[in-house]
Parts: structure tokens; sequence; C-alpha cells
């Protein structure tokens, strides 16, 4: 008979081919979510399109060969496919996303001590918002960089931008934002995890924040200074949220009572017998 992950052993761990017969399951269960999802991007393409173009579109279209239509261009014949592919396999990762995350988390789950399944769910719980609001304010940003390299374009020259290129764009600027709005939330996680004190921040507080901006300039593909700042101040105060989140922490981690104060150096730590006691039940229960 097969054993479960979790009658497998009291701690949950199972023999190596049972781990992979459930990652198998459970990649399984992850592709086929994000098929159906795909096959729902295929048949929603024309709305999400729509507003993908919307920055471009928004644009004075003096610098295109009709001026009364919002032209973008293919160079290939199978270029206007793969892009519709492209976008539904875009459109599928994010709707099959709570499936995957899931699978993922049910996983590695039965792994992890209840303490760090609370950071996870912390961690989880900000990143979602955090990426979100940071390619919302790409979106945003996307046709003043686009603005600002059109305007160079001479009056008897017509740019030829075809689908790809702009796609790609597009993609790039969601990415980075997005990713980017995280980096303030590992500061967190390290800080609560005694990696990272307040005191190493704030003693390299200049170099991060030089380094947010230079970040900034390079990892932005249109590198002007209008899409680097866009990026780089919201990317500083959310630091300095950080930064002050990691000076409470690190505040009240200071008042709790060091357990091996006035010990000598071959003396024996205090152990608190019932209360691993009580978490060995607790977990027992659980089961």
């Amino acid at each position: 008979m097969k054993l479960s992950r979790h009658d497998a052993a009291p701690d949950g761990r199972m023999p190596l081919m049972d781990h992979l017969r459930e990652l198998r399951n459970r990649l399984i269960k992850a592709i086929l979510a994000f098929v159906v999802g795909a096959v729902v991007g295929w048949l929603l393409f024309d709305p999400v399109w729509d507003f993908l173009k919307q920055p471009y579109c928004s644009l004075p279209q003096s610098h295109v060969i009709d001026k009364d239509q919002c032209s973008l261009f293919v160079n290939g014949i199978f270029s206007s496919f793969f892009l519709k592919l492209k976008i539904s396999c875009i459109i599928g990762a994010v709707i099959s996303a709570p499936v995957w995350l899931y699978q993922m988390w049910a996983f590695v789950a039965p792994g992890l001590y209840s303490r760090e399944r609370r950071w996870t769910y912390v961690f989880l719980g900000a990143a979602v918002p955090l990426f979100f609001v940071g390619t919302a304010l790409a979106y945003v940003t996307v046709d003043k960089g686009l603005a600002i390299f059109l305007g160079f374009v001479a009056d008897d020259v017509k740019p030829l931008i075809t689908v790809d290129s702009y796609l790609g764009y597009v993609l790039t600027m969601l990415l980075v934002f997005g990713l980017t709005f995280e980096l303030p939330l590992f500061v967190v996680v390290l800080n609560l995890a005694g990696v990272l004190s307040s005191k190493r921040i704030r003693r390299f507080q200049r170099m991060i924040l030089f380094g947010i901006f230079v970040f900034s300039a390079v990892a932005t593909p249109s590198a002007d200074p209008f899409t680097m700042l866009a990026l780089a101040l919201p990317t500083v105060l959310l630091f300095e949220i950080a930064a002050l989140l990691a000076f409470l922490n690190d505040r009240r981690r200071a008042r709790r009572p060091d357990p091996y104060e006035g010990l000598a150096d071959d003396e024996a730590s205090p152990l608190d017998l019932d209360a691993i006691d009580a978490e060995l039940e607790k977990g027992d229960a659980a089961r």
C-alpha cells in the first residue's frame, strides 16, 4: 500500500520515490491548470491586446503611416500567431497562478516548521500586492517613455514599430517594476530571520540608495530619466519603510530577556522542556 505524505513518518518524511511521485502529480495538476488558463487566454486575446496597446495608442499618432489609426506592424507570416500564443500563455500563467502556487506550497509546506509557515504567509500576503502595484505603475509609465523617444523622430521619418518590439518593451517594463517592488520585502524578511540587522542597514544606507538609482537606470528598457525616476523614487520609499520596520523589530527583539545572559562558557544553557513537549504534542495532534 502506498503511504501518503503525512502517514509515511511522524515528521512527514517519505522515501525518495514517493517524493518524486508526489512532485510528478503536483506538476501535472499545475500544467493542466496552465493549459486551461491558456485556452481562456486565447479566447480573451482581443480585450487583453487592446489593454496592452492602449499606452501606445494614447500617444499622438503623428509618427505613424496612417494618422487616423493606431498602427503596429508584423514582419513575418507567423508573427501574428506567435503573438497570440505568447499573450495567451501569459494570461494562462496569471489565471492559473492560484493553482500552481498552491501545488508548490502543498509540496513544500510539510517540511516547514510552523514559524516558517507563518513567515511564508506574511511574505506571500505582501509580495502579491506589491508586485501588482509595481506593474500598475509601469503601465502608467509606459506611454511617457515612448513619448520621449518617439519625440526624437524627425518629421520626415516614420518609425516602423513592430508588435514584437512593442510587446517586449511593455512586458519588460511590467516585470522590472513588479519584481523591483519586491526588493524591500526581502529586507524585511532577512531582518525577521535575524540575518540583516537595522544597524547594518543604516551603515550601508547611502550605498543602497545609490545602487537603487543605478539599478533603475540599467534595468528599465528605455533608460530615460522619467522612467528611471518613476522606478527609483517609489523603491527608495519602500526601502525606507522596510528599514523602519527592521528598526522597530530589532528594538522589540532587544527588549526580550536573553536566556544565555550570565552563563559561563562551560555552563549548559537552560532548556524549557515543558515548552518543547507541548510543541511536539501539538504537532502530533495536528497530524
